[in-house]
């Protein structure tokens, strides 16, 4: 079936917004229950998690977390921690040697500036090892309930896909992507985007002809059109 798209010129902001947030509405539907994948109870384990995906796949994090969590429950416990029991815990989550030290690392200056506690501000948490906006952003989001944009690959991905923004730094695309969404709607946006790219918009050969936002999207084409080819591309749930 051939997909009818709609064409919206990318130099007109009001008219980029409106498709944004169409997008952004069928995505909604599409992925009723998006949330954030790694598991965690309070903020210190989701800062945790979040530092030990780098590189790594949330499940393969959460396969690791829970006795993590257990043997280390709180800021003071990383703090004295010894790296050679760290590194051991986290193994499978790859460059485990420097997690290791960021986790420690962590914990100490948890203790020492914010009395063990992980603050609720973005610019007291990008302060803090191995913390940028982008960890800042799903602490904030997922964790205080503060609105904030998680540029990861996959939303920086899919945001340059869908004309959103033509930059290849997070940052600037974290800009682009407030311009085009209210506030309370950007930590909901990201994991539905995030969704979608783990799902169907993959890097290599998306599903396009199995996309529910195909007729917005400016690259529809770069992956399958056919309908049954692409459904064949569409996975359960996110891998990565």
């Amino acid at each position: 079936m051939a997909v009818s798209r709609v064409a919206v010129a990318i130099d007109d902001p009001a008219a980029l917004r409106r498709r944004a947030r169409k997008v952004l509405a069928v995505l909604g539907e599409t992925y009723p229950d998006a949330h954030c994948e790694l598991d965690f109870g309070t903020p210190l384990e989701l800062l945790a998690a979040t530092i030990l995906s780098a590189q790594c796949t949330d499940q393969r994090v959460n396969k690791v977390t829970p006795v993590l969590f257990a043997r280390y429950p709180d800021a003071a416990s990383y703090a004295s921690a010894t790296l050679a029991d760290l590194e051991a815990l986290i193994a499978p989550t790859g460059f485990f040697r420097q997690k290791a030290k960021t986790l420690r690392s962590l914990g100490q200056q948890l203790c020492d500036r914010y009395g063990g506690e992980v603050p609720g501000r973005l610019e007291d948490l990008v302060t803090l090892p191995g913390v940028g906006r982008k960890t800042a952003n799903v602490v904030l989001g997922d964790a205080f309930g503060v609105p904030g944009i998680t540029v990861d690959t996959h939303l920086g991905r899919l945001a340059r896909r869908f004309g959103w923004s033509t930059n290849a730094d997070p940052e600037k695309v974290e800009v682009d992507l407030m311009a085009l969404f209210p506030k309370k709607d950007w930590t909901l946006m990201s994991h539905r985007v995030i969704w979608h790219g783990r799902r169907r918009c993959h890097a290599r050969r998306p599903a396009c002809g199995a996309c529910p936002v195909a007729r917005w999207c400016p690259a529809f084409g770069e992956g399958p059109t056919d309908p049954v080819e692409a459904a064949r591309l569409v996975k359960d749930s996110g891998r990565a």
